[in-house]
């Protein structure tokens, strides 16, 4: 589907008739690990209280909520891009995809999707942007949770084979912590290396170049 396509907020927002899911990514921003992308179809008839955007919840709220959602959705579908798809195609393109294969896996078949954002995936059924959609409408609310619980928990795994960069406090952002612990260490293979920080860890270093290709 052209990701251009648009149809008037109303017009879908407001059509009970819809089987429609929610789709949001968590993972765009950092240095390390997949970007994950979560699609969620909600069960009016058992509803959810508290959902809103993931980035403003706690940990143990998310975590509450992560598990009400795959409890009481009508479908849910967790999905990712990999570290060498980012690098391969480029950020955006990589998370795309990702939301691309969460809508299709998903076991029960929307006819709408509504996306978190200003672009739309290709898909085969309507899809429609919504900016700030994670924190207006609570089926891209469960979608950002499950997206965002799921990427933290695969950056604590990573964080138990890779302790030295502090996964567990970054969850792979650039923070000083995490840019210190690349200019000691260098790179590992979880690390993104299209993106700016991690190319200037490797610093074309040989010996680092090395080590990150053969892992």
């Amino acid at each position: 589907m052209d990701p251009s396509f648009s149809t008037p907020y109303n017009v879908l927002l407001d059509d009970p008739s819809r089987l429609t899911c929610g789709v949001d990514e968590a993972g765009r921003g950092p240095l390390a690990g997949p970007v994950v992308a979560a699609a969620v179809m909600l069960d009016a008839t058992r509803p959810i209280e508290g959902l809103a955007d993931s980035k403003t919840l706690s940990a143990k709220k998310r975590a509450l909520l992560f598990d009400l959602i795959c409890e009481r959705a009508l479908a849910f579908s967790i999905a990712s891009a990999s570290v060498d798809e980012i690098d391969r195609l480029n950020i955006l393109h990589a998370t795309m995809l990702a939301m691309q294969r969460a809508v299709e896996t998903l076991p029960v078949t929307p006819s709408l999707a509504k996306i978190d954002g200003n672009r739309c995936p290709s898909l085969k059924m309507q899809a429609l942007a919504i900016v700030r959609g994670d924190a207006l409408l609570p089926e891209i609310s469960a979608a950002s949770i499950l997206a965002k619980v799921t990427r933290d928990r695969m950056l604590l795994e990573l964080h138990v084979a890779h302790p030295e960069y502090g996964f567990d406090a970054h969850a792979g952002y650039g923070t000083p912590q995490h840019l210190a612990a690349l200019k000691q260490h260098g790179p590992c293979i979880h690390h993104r290396r299209s993106f700016a920080p991690v190319r200037q860890a490797l610093g074309g270093d040989s010996r680092l170049l090395r080590s990150i290709h053969s892992l």
